[in-house]
């Protein structure tokens, strides 16, 4: 919970551990990379970036479970409401353990499925599928973290999250290392050295909340089935979750259209996607701060501290953005070259760099407003501006066809412009919002 004054040094001291963990994320991806690119085979490390993509497009479909989780917990305990803040927890750890079974039960319909709408080929489809299987089966667990991370972030319990972060990516190196390195599994290597610590991280998570509830804390039965609770809980997810297919969407078509242009291309992207990967969740940790502090402002029914949470959030966000404009600008060559031992691979990302640098300062407004409006558990503007930039961003693609892959890369630096514009244009009417009661939407 949020209880420090809201000045710059609680926004550094509550962001700082999120900013840490987050760190460690993209370093699984880079770890991945490293693991399967220094073998040189670029249908290998096209397999799992294809893989990564049908992985992520269904897992994180259910996000909701983490961002709508977030804001909703924030608010009841700005609001005040313990027994909420507690039945939101079991409510987000039930669901994500339901909805995990389920997609992998699916799986044998899904993957299939999945694979038949993306542009492969036998040897990229062997590995994907592969990485793809083994992943399924981490998906109760991965769902239960979702829930459970975005229950500590409303909480303003970064620590925690922090401590989660790093046991589950740190396992996931490890294991990486061990069923790649050791076992000679490959892209399948890959897959189970994720999913199982995923399950290692929700044992965890359970052992973090267990602490924080207290060994006494009761069952809260009644607060569990809160119809209007529930009913809210569904309105808002709906939105967020319709928001992030459009989205995954998005970078599936990016992907997509990689492929398109070959394997080595496909290779190259998932390279330079390592930069965007690293900039996005660290910056993330001034948009998780965002969410914290202005659900907290809302539950408050606080006008200025709503207002003071997004300028100083906002300010942080966007020196964060420009150093990691110039870090990658400057030594982005060096990593590529670390990454893989692909001459064609090294060629064509390196060639993009220049634009690639450009992500972390475009992107980073689009970022801290989706952090902005998930605070306020704002599901509709969420949606909209995610459905209007995709379909943009797709039509900008089409027509940039015809320049390669420059075109691929300046149709995907607009669609950050485009989800920032339209989040940046509802956001007066979210400030009108604070002098009544917040409704489902």
């Amino acid at each position: 919970m949020p209880t420090s004054p809201l000045t710059r040094r609680s926004i550094v001291a509550q962001a700082w551990p999120i900013m840490l963990g987050q760190t460690t994320v993209p370093l699984v991806g880079l770890v991945d990379t490293w693991v399967i690119g220094r073998t040189g085979d670029a249908a290998a490390l096209a397999g799992v970036a294809l893989g990564t993509t049908v992985v992520n497009f269904i897992f994180w479909s259910f996000g909701f479970l983490r961002m709508g989780m977030t804001g909703m917990t924030a608010q009841a305990q700005g609001a005040g409401d313990d027994a909420e803040v507690r039945a939101m927890l079991l409510r987000g750890g039930i669901a994500g353990l339901g909805i995990g079974t389920l997609i992998f039960v699916a799986q044998i319909a899904l993957i299939p499925v999945a694979f038949a709408l993306l542009a492969g080929g036998e040897a990229l489809d062997t590995a994907a599928r592969a990485f793809t299987a083994a992943r399924f089966f981490g998906a109760p667990a991965g769902l239960a973290v979702f829930a459970i991370t975005g229950w500590l972030l409303g909480l303003g319990r970064t620590r925690s999250a922090l401590a989660l972060q790093i046991v589950m990516n740190v396992a996931n190196i490890a294991l990486d290392l061990y069923f790649v390195r050791s076992l000679g599994l490959g892209a399948a290597g890959v897959g189970y050295g994720t999913t199982t610590a995923e399950w290692i991280a929700l044992i965890t998570g359970m052992l973090i909340c267990w602490r924080i509830l207290g060994r006494n804390t009761p069952v809260i039965s009644t607060r569990l089935f809160d119809r209007d609770a529930i009913r809210r809980l569904f309105a808002v997810n709906a939105n967020i979750m319709i928001r992030t297919v459009a989205l995954l969407a998005l970078f599936a078509w990016f992907t997509n259209a990689g492929a398109r242009l070959g394997p080595t291309t496909l290779a190259a992207n998932h390279v330079l996607l390592q930069f965007v990967s690293v900039a996005a969740f660290v910056l993330d940790g001034f948009a998780f701060t965002a969410e914290s502090r202005v659900g907290h402002a809302i539950g408050q029914r606080s006008r200025p501290a709503l207002i003071r949470a997004i300028r100083l959030t906002g300010e942080f966000s966007a020196v964060a953005g420009l150093v990691f404009c110039l870090a990658i600008w400057l030594g982005g060559a060096i990593v590529i070259d670390a990454l893989t031992t692909n001459t064609e691979i090294r060629t064509i990302a390196t060639a993009m760099l220049p634009l690639v640098a450009l992500v972390p300062l475009i992107g980073m407004p689009a970022w801290l407003l989706d952090g902005v409006f998930m605070g306020a558990a704002a599901g509709r503007p969420l949606r909209n501006a995610a459905l209007i930039a995709t379909a943009l961003y797709v039509v900008i693609d089409l027509a940039l066809r015809g320049f390669g892959e420059t075109g691929l890369w300046i149709a995907f630096l607009l669609g950050y412009v485009l989800r920032a514009v339209a989040l940046g244009a509802q956001l007066p009417a979210l400030l009108r919002t604070v002098a009544n009661p917040p409704a489902a939407s």
